[in-house]
């Protein structure tokens, strides 16, 4: 009875600790596909859950930070959303491959076509982004989320070190350290090139000394198949020899 007591307490237990704990894995939130270095470009998702039972979320607002304006934001077609790209003239001057930016975008909003997101679901939505800057470890990108209903949830709130996560937190993109190719070539991947290069060689290398290696073999074997030719004849002579002394001798 007390193990049965015990082992209701702390599933009751367990269960109000995800209850508490839900709503921190819920929120709108971004996250690059693969690096997103200093200086260099990224494809990012925005992940949208929904959070509610009785509603869709049919409409997303994603506002682009303006202390660091990004020269290329390209959103990702996604089946059942429009996409709509609101650009505006940065408050400071930017270049971007030698050009001058005199537009740099500032929002993305996607609205569905259809039934949005429904309850039980979530929805990526990828934008190729660029150049990040090489000045700052994280971009924070302010979202707003529209539900069926009419009902509003603004991710605005900027976390901040030290201190517990808000309850509607803003997506924050962290930036790993520059690479060698700005445009998202990893140094990794670059090693990786020269190994598999080595590797290449290395078996090039084998094969040769293998090909070599062969080329010997044959002619040992052709050396030893002339000597067991010669051996195989000289036997046969002696056997002749040998056959017509004894030939002689029983004639005599």
């Amino acid at each position: 009875m007390k193990a049965s007591r015990i082992a209701a307490a702390g599933a009751v237990s367990g269960l109000a600790v995800l209850a508490l704990s839900a709503p921190a894995f819920a929120h709108v939130s971004v996250q690059p596909e693969g690096a997103a270095a200093k200086g260099g470009y990224a494809v990012v998702d925005f992940k949208v859950p929904n959070e509610r039972d009785n509603a869709s979320t049919t409409k997303l607002e994603v506002n682009f930070p303006t202390d660091h304006p990004l020269a290329s934001v390209m959103p990702q077609p996604v089946p059942g959303w429009k996409a709509e790209v609101t650009k505006a003239k940065p408050a400071k001057p930017l270049e971007s491959h030698g050009k001058q930016i005199t537009e740099v975008v500032t929002k993305v909003t996607w609205t569905a076509d259809g039934k949005g997101v429904e309850p039980g679901y979530f929805q990526k939505f990828p934008v190729s982004i660029g150049a990040l800057p090489e000045d700052a470890d994280q971009l924070v990108f302010k979202a707003i989320q529209t539900y069926s209903n009419k009902e509003v949830v603004r991710w605005i709130e900027v976390p901040q070190e030290g201190q517990e996560e808000p309850d509607t937190p803003a997506p924050v993109l962290k930036l790993s350290a520059a690479e060698d190719d700005a445009h998202g070539a990893s140094g990794s991947d670059a090693k990786a090139d020269d190994t598999e290069a080595a590797a290449q060689d290395t078996a090039a290398d084998t094969s040769a000394s293998d090909s070599g290696s062969g080329d010997g073999s044959d002619t040992t074997a052709r050396v030893l198949g002339i000597v067991g030719i010669v051996v195989g004849a000289a036997g046969v002579a002696y056997g002749v020899l040998a056959g017509r002394r004894r030939n002689s001798g029983t004639a005599a």
